[in-house]
């Protein structure tokens, strides 16, 4: 049997291709798998920030105080909807519908969270580079390996 790609050379199928197309499989699997767990993440942190954040358990995750997170709860709501749009954004960039520019979506969404779990880093807490930023990078680079074939 022979495969070829639109517009490339056609090539006998050998067991060497069958593998590559197994590997190409399992990389854009564990790709999209690493994208829906940063876009979960987020939704948890558009749910902590929202609908938490006076209550014991947002001010846990945010270490606060009750009186502080009383006078930042607007605060909160908003970057809350912004951590939710992100979450949109990945979940979107996973729906079959947007096949065709999902790894542009993947890789805009994925590059915002790097830039905000870095600003959040330099300016709230250096555990955000790790939390927020660790995830992203690493879905990342899933989607970048997984595309370089």
């Amino acid at each position: 049997m022979r495969r070829g790609k639109p517009g490339g050379d056609l090539r006998p199928e050998t067991r060497e291709t069958r593998t590559e197309a197994r590997l190409l499989k399992c990389a854009m699997l564990v790709s999209k798998v690493l994208v829906a767990l940063v876009a979960l993440e987020h939704v948890y942190i558009l749910v902590l920030e929202m609908f938490l954040w006076t209550g014991p358990r947002g001010r846990k995750a945010f270490g606060l105080s009750e009186e502080f997170a009383r006078a930042t709860k607007g605060l909160a709501a908003n970057q809350g909807l912004y951590n939710g749009f992100l979450a949109a954004g990945l979940f979107w960039s996973l729906w079959p519908g947007a096949a065709s520019m999902s790894t542009a979506l993947q890789l805009f969404f994925l590059g915002c969270v790097l830039v905000a779990a870095v600003f959040g880093a330099l300016t709230a807490k250096r555990s955000i580079l790790f939390v927020q930023g660790g995830p992203a990078l690493a879905a990342l680079i899933a989607v970048l390996a997984s595309r370089s074939s």
